[in-house]
């Protein structure tokens, strides 16, 4: 029960102790004078719209923010554009530096265990060691990077699913962190591709070659969103099967995760609530909150 501090000359009372529905507990609040219709502080006048934060300025910081998925989906965006801009032997390099951060940064929001932070510290030390041996040996870069690249992209949506599921309600941050795995799903298929590429005997794409990064991540998403466009195909195993998986895993993903996102957000989850009115606090305790009678 709300304990009453004290009354003030215009006959309205003064609140603490008081928990919303949700069970966060209020400031001090007071209740208005009936007599006045006058609203003060943790009440909003009847007829007028409850104040709510602005959307796209929580939205804007959410990308400039080193705790949430929209920095993660930011360096996502940043990776991609750089490795299809940069071409040549010293690309490969920067683009394993950036990934190094990007995988950093989404361990880090979504809380990945302490062993799983472990051992993708190791492997980001490994990428990031390799990518300045890379750099500086010369310009045939070493032929591990592509695999290396795709060990860090498959480690960190897991991480990130993991932490949705866990995750008490559908907001703002649930739908970055849907994208952003989903995004670095493409991303780990597509440095598998070019992995095999690397490695097999023969061209990857056949008489198309094994193809640039630029081709390796366009045919990856065309294969993950199922648009297959059909000038770029794999020539052989595990190319193959790989893009049969990735086709699988991205409608599954669209289907059920993503999907259950979609349907379980609502628009008001992106705002702060708004305070409780006098009608939903008598609601919440039974008691009126109105003055007293003399």
């Amino acid at each position: 029960m709300p304990r009453t501090v004290g009354r003030s000359r215009v006959g309205f009372k003064v609140e603490r102790g008081r928990r919303l529905r949700d069970g966060t507990p209020t400031r001090e609040r007071t209740t208005g004078d009936e007599r006045t219709g006058t609203a003060t502080s943790g009440e909003r006048p009847s007829g007028k719209p409850r104040t709510r934060s602005r959307p796209l300025r929580r939205l804007a910081l959410a990308f400039v923010s080193p705790n949430s998925y929209g920095l993660v989906l930011a360096l996502i965006v940043a990776t991609y554009v750089t490795a299809v801009a940069l071409t040549g032997p010293r690309a490969s390099p920067i683009v394993v530096l950036m990934q190094v951060v990007t995988v950093w940064f989404a361990l880090r929001t979504s809380r990945a265990r302490r062993q799983t932070r472990i051992v993708a510290d190791v492997v980001l030390v490994v990428a990031a060691l390799a990518a300045l041996g890379s750099t500086l040996g010369g310009d045939d870069p070493w032929r591990g990077l592509p695999m290396v690249s795709a060990v860090l992209y498959f480690v960190a949506p897991i991480s990130i699913i993991r932490h949705l599921i866990t995750r008490p309600t559908v907001d703002q941050e649930t739908v970055l962190g849907a994208l952003a795995a989903y995004l670095l799903i493409g991303m780990f298929f597509a440095f598998t591709y070019r992995g095999i590429g690397v490695w097999q005997v023969g061209p990857f794409f056949g008489s198309e070659g094994d193809g640039t990064m630029p081709q390796i991540l366009f045919f990856s998403f065309t294969t993950l969103t199922t648009t297959g466009y059909g000038n770029l195909v794999p020539a052989a195993n595990p190319g193959q099967t790989f893009a049969v998986a990735e086709m699988l895993i991205g409608q599954l993903f669209l289907i059920t995760a993503f999907g259950k996102v979609v349907s379980a957000w609502r628009p008001a989850r992106w705002t702060s609530p708004a305070p409780a009115t006098t009608a939903e606090a008598e609601s919440m305790t039974g008691t009126p909150t109105g003055p007293e009678e003399t």
